[in-house]
C-alpha cells in the first residue's frame, strides 16, 4: 500500500526538496507551505496523483484545521509527518532585535510545530508512523545573534525526546534532525531579502544542500520499523564548533 507523508515548508528548501524524493521514492505527499504558486508548480511536475497540495500559514491554526479536514480520501492515512516549516529573522544581538522577528519565529517554529502534531498524532498512531522535526544545530550551540531562533530549535529539540517517551509503545519513530550550514533560500529570509549577505555566508564553504537534507529524511524514514533514530546532528565538513567568545578591557 502507497503511504503518505505531509510535509511542510514543501515551498522551498529542504520541504521542497523532501517531497520530490518521497514521490521519487513511490509515495504520496501532502505538500503545505504558504504560497500557493509554488505547491501547484510543484504538484504539476510530480503528478495531482502523487502531491496534494494545502496552501496556507502554518501559523493560522483555522486554516490548518480546514486543510486536515478536506484531505481527500486517498491522503487521510498520514504515515508520516515532516515538520520542515521554519524560520529565522534577524541576525543582530538580542537588545537590538525586533520583538515582532521574535514572535514570528515563535509563532512559525515552536506553535504552529506543535498544534500541526497534535492534530495528526491519531491518525500516526493508527498508522504506526513517524515523525521527523527539523531543528538545527543553532538548538545546541550559541553564536551571537541566534538568539530566539536558536531558543526556538532546542524547542523543536527537546519537544522531540519528549514525544518519544510520550509515544513509547505505540510503535510511532520520533526523530530531530539537526543541521548545520544548508544552501536554501534560509539567509535571504533572514536578512529580509538581502541576496549579498547570502552569497557571502556560502562562498567557498562547499555547504550542505537540501537535496542532502531530503536524502538523509528519506533515509530515516525508510528505515525498518523497530529502528528509531532519537537525533541525528549533520554539518558540512567545512563546518566545526564555533570557539568560546572572551571580552577584555581596554
Amino acid at each position: 500500500m502507497t503511504k503518505t507523508a505531509w510535509i511542510t515548508g514543501a515551498t522551498s528548501g529542504f520541504g521542497r526538496a523532501a517531497a520530490r524524493r518521497f514521490v521519487e521514492g513511490g509515495w504520496q505527499v501532502i505538500a503545505s507551505g504558504r504560497r500557493a504558486d509554488r505547491l501547484d508548480a510543484l504538484r504539476d511536475e510530480l503528478g495531482a496523483e502523487h502531491v496534494h497540495v494545502a496552501a496556507f500559514d502554518i501559523r493560522d491554526t483555522d486554516a490548518m484545521s480546514a486543510a486536515i479536514a478536506e484531505l481527500p480520501e486517498g491522503f487521510r492515512e498520514v504515515d508520516l509527518l515532516v515538520n520542515s516549516a521554519g524560520l529565522a529573522l534577524g541576525t543582530g544581538p538580542a537588545q537590538g532585535a525586533s520583538l515582532d522577528d521574535w514572535r514570528t519565529m515563535i509563532d512559525t517554529n515552536i506553535t504552529a510545530l506543535v498544534t500541526l502534531t497534535r492534530a495528526l498524532l491519531p491518525a500516526l498512531i493508527e498508522q504506526r508512523g513517524a515523525i521527523i522535526n527539523v531543528s538545527s544545530t543553532a538548538a545546541l550551540y550559541p553564536y551571537m545573534g541566534g538568539n530566539v531562533y536558536g531558543a526556538s530549535k532546542a524547542f523543536v529539540s527537546q519537544f522531540s525526546l519528549n514525544l518519544r517517551a510520550d509515544l513509547h509503545g505505540t510503535g510511532v519513530r520520533v526523530t530531530t534532525l539537526e543541521p548545520g550550514m544548508a544552501e536554501t533560500e534560509f539567509t535571504l529570509v533572514r536578512t529580509h531579502g538581502d541576496q549579498a549577505a547570502s552569497d557571502k555566508l556560502y562562498h567557498g564553504a562547499n555547504p550542505m544542500t537540501a537535496q542532502d537534507i531530503a536524502e538523509t529524511i528519506w533515509w530515516i524514514a525508510t528505515l525498518p520499523p523497530h529502528l528509531n533514530i532519537n537525533r541525528l546532528e549533520m554539518m558540512p565538513t567545512s563546518q566545526s564548533f564555533a570557539g568560546f567568545q572572551i571580552h577584555r578591557d581596554a
